[in-house]
């Protein structure tokens, strides 16, 4: 298979949950990362006068998906279920960027993910083309990339 020297378009990309049920199309995804924090440490007996890093937890930014609203209900009942369940409301979510003939190129997966804030549209009566768009913003616990 011959290399790809172009980048894949970002606009190309399906959210669903672990068991491969979709819960909308959203038109932005950001925030997607992980992060390992760094411990400084100098033993009392090294010669030279630096410290040594040392790798300590990792934790997994937020993800934001931004969405038009669409008459879809599963994201809202995965809210309402947060709400009262609490931790058992927890879900895999997999981000998954597709090439020009939709074929899976690299997914995202967040482990543990619970919906951590919504934002609805900002509604204003002045016409025009504008999108009534909603937000959601999901905490996650895990991460990992899959090629």
């Amino acid at each position: 298979m011959a290399e790809r020297i172009t980048p894949y378009g970002a606009f190309n990309f399906i959210v669903n949950f672990d068991g491969g049920e979709e819960f909308g199309g959203f038109s932005d995804v950001s925030g997607i990362g992980t992060e390992v924090t760094v411990a400084e440490y100098r033993a009392g007996n090294d010669k030279e006068n630096h410290v040594r890093k040392v790798a300590g937890v990792h934790k997994v930014g937020d993800v934001t998906c931004k969405r038009g609203i669409v008459n879809f209900d599963s994201l809202w009942a995965w809210i309402q279920q947060t709400r009262s369940d609490g931790p058992a409301a927890q879900k895999t979510v997999a981000i998954t960027l597709m090439d020009e003939a939709r074929k899976p190129v690299r997914t995202w997966v967040l482990r543990g993910c619970i919906p951590m804030k919504y934002t609805g549209p900002t509604l204003a009566g002045k016409g025009g083309t504008d999108v009534a768009m909603e937000e959601i913003v999901l905490s996650a616990e895990g991460f990992e990339i899959q090629a």
